[in-house]
């Protein structure tokens, strides 16, 4: 069959077939006009490799565990398992880290969620405005202000700063 049929059958694009050839996962016979034809065994191959790339397996790791597939054996199946097994670890670190990543963010929200609820809480036309903490490093009041002012003559901090480039304040929620 040639390669739209196999993409078509297989689920997947003309450029994914493609790709799984440049890779060694996949192979092919040439017509004399250049084409390629496969057999209809490459559908299933294609299912096998989506599986793999759903596992979160790269295309370096996939084309390590191919010997397994194309020439079964005691030696492939065990390098196989051994192979997958290190990218369990490596999936199980990454994991870990984005739940780091994750508790940090919920930290940070909130931390937000409590200043919201102190602006909202002071009313409007407060004064109040956030301790020097949660400003951004860099952005300490102008001199002569404190955290309350209210101070005769004085002018106000502005807080949160200006966005600048267009950007729009989202509401934390």
């Amino acid at each position: 069959m040639r390669i739209g049929e196999l993409a078509t059958r297989a689920g997947v694009s003309v450029r994914s077939v493609r790709y799984y050839e440049e890779q060694g996962l996949l192979t092919s016979t040439r017509s004399p006009s250049g084409q390629r034809h496969y057999t209809d065994g490459e559908v299933e191959r294609i299912a096998f490799i989506q599986r793999m790339y759903t596992a979160g397996l790269s295309s370096r790791t996939i084309t390590e565990l191919m010997p397994c597939i194309d020439t079964p054996s005691e030696e492939t199946s065990h390098a196989a398992l051994e192979r997958m097994a290190r990218e369990r670890e490596r999936l199980s670190a990454h994991i870990a880290d984005l739940l780091r990543t994750r508790d940090t963010l919920d930290a940070l929200m909130a931390t937000a969620r409590t200043h919201r609820e102190q602006m909202m809480t002071a009313g409007a036309g407060s004064d109040w405005r956030p301790p020097d903490s949660c400003r951004p490093s860099g952005q300490s009041r102008p001199s002569g202000q404190s955290g309350q002012s209210g101070q005769s003559g004085q002018s106000k901090a502005m807080w949160p700063p200006p966005v600048s480039g267009g950007a729009r304040n989202a509401s934390i929620t």
